[in-house]
């Protein structure tokens, strides 16, 4: 006998969002909390759910929970549906407001630091009608996000990997060393990074593609870096090594104006790698958006234009 199909009626988006959270965090009490519901409704919206699809969609343990095979199918379906319903609502409120469009832009600090804001102030005089979205966030999260419809348009650091998005080089992000004009390095004009190795370092927290980058850089070299202090941003890193509690790598035009104030000199690095390459991506197997299509194609110089700075 054929399975009854499952009653849409029983199911809302409230259920969808927080099974698509739950699937995201792995718990159902994390899931709760970032839906603001009580965690004995949102474990009642988890079984109800779990009923009408009549499937196993959560194994539960003490360790948390874990997704079985039709969860896995439930989880795309229901993020699908849920982000359909996102945009519907918002370009509804776009329109009533006035707006002729929205887009969601993610980017890593560098691209926010250095080379979006003017870029975006451009665009936005330009397309008064179309309303950003603007979140930083590290590399590899922004491919995930573009991947799983949560952002439009991402721009990350190169060799961030990136199956299944399509890519256009963005800006050149030249990295220096950054040091008190007192340390010994800050008599160079330039230097190897193999050669500042011996030195204390200030770096980003885990997961930035920096710090991977600078990482993979002294292992190559046959060493690791001597990791003093660990910060969020570029400011608190320059911040730190004005303290002189170490040197550190970061973007030539994150350091520009805080070399003199605070008595920094930034080193330029020998190393290739050093001249970084910034990449714009949007999905591949997803059509853009009219807003973001304009977006793109304003970001994007044209060919044969300088991308640097």
């Amino acid at each position: 006998m054929a399975k009854s199909p499952m009653n849409p009626a029983r199911v809302d988006f409230v259920t969808l969002r927080l099974f698509c959270a739950v699937v995201q965090t792995g718990s159902i009490t994390k899931g709760a909390a970032q839906c603001h519901l009580a965690l004995s409704a949102a474990s009642r919206r988890l079984s109800d759910f779990e009923a009408a699809t009549g499937m196993q969609l959560l194994e539960r343990s003490v360790q948390g929970v874990s997704v079985t095979a039709a969860g896995h199918a439930a989880a795309q379906h229901a993020l699908r549906l849920f982000q359909g319903f996102e945009l519907f609502s918002s370009e509804l409120a776009d329109y009533s407001e006035g707006y002729r469009g929205h887009v969601r832009l993610w980017a890593n600090m560098s691209a926010l630091t250095e080379f979006l804001p003017k870029a975006l102030a451009d665009f936005m005089a330009q397309q008064p009608g179309i309303r950003v979205d603007i979140e930083e966030q590290l590399s590899a999260d922004i491919v995930r996000a573009l991947l799983d419809g949560l952002a439009d348009v991402g721009v990350f650091a190169e060799g961030t990997p990136a199956e299944g998005l399509t890519l256009a080089p963005f800006r050149n992000d030249e990295l220096v060393l950054l040091c008190p004009r007192t340390h010994p390095l800050a008599k160079l004009r330039k230097v190897a990074f193999a050669d500042c190795l011996d030195h204390d370092f200030v770096g980003l927290n885990r997961g930035s593609s920096l710090l991977e980058l600078t990482s993979r850089a002294a292992a190559d070299a046959g060493r690791t870096l001597r990791m003093r202090v660990q910060v969020r941003s570029f400011d608190a890193m320059c911040q730190m090594i004005a303290a002189r509690l170490g040197v550190g790598v970061l973007p030539l035009a994150a350091c520009k104006e805080t070399q003199g104030p605070q008595g920094l000199k930034a080193v330029r690095l020998t190393d290739a790698w050093a001249q970084r390459q910034l990449m714009l991506g949007y999905s591949a197997s997803r059509p853009l958006s009219a807003a973001a299509r304009v977006m793109v194609d304003q970001l994007l110089p044209p060919p044969g234009r300088d991308r640097a700075t």
